[in-house]
């Protein structure tokens, strides 16, 4: 049997685990006028310097990273997991 199809027949009988990081943030605008200021507390998978591009930029937002985890194992078809059920990280995540 070819080498290649070998190891092709490994790759597609091995299970994928999708592992990935999730932020918690503490989100308040930087729009004036705004009355009451609308913080809040946000959980996402995208990183400080995306979720602060996406939601209008650094002028329109204030991200601060409140803690970071990581959802570990079969991740598929999930809603994103509760720090509980993750491994928080150490330090600053970005």
């Amino acid at each position: 049997m070819n080498k290649a199809l070998l190891i092709l027949m490994a790759l597609v009988t091995t299970p994928v685990f999708g592992e990935y990081r999730v932020y918690q943030y503490y989100i308040r605008s930087k729009v004036q006028n705004i009355n009451p200021p609308n913080a809040q507390v946000v959980t996402s998978t995208l990183n400080p310097t995306s979720y602060a591009a996406y939601n209008g930029g650094k002028l329109s937002v204030e991200v601060n990273l409140l803690r970071s985890w990581v959802c570990m194992g079969n991740t598929s078809h999930k809603d994103v997991c509760a720090m509980s059920e993750g491994r928080e990280l150490e330090g600053a995540a970005q």
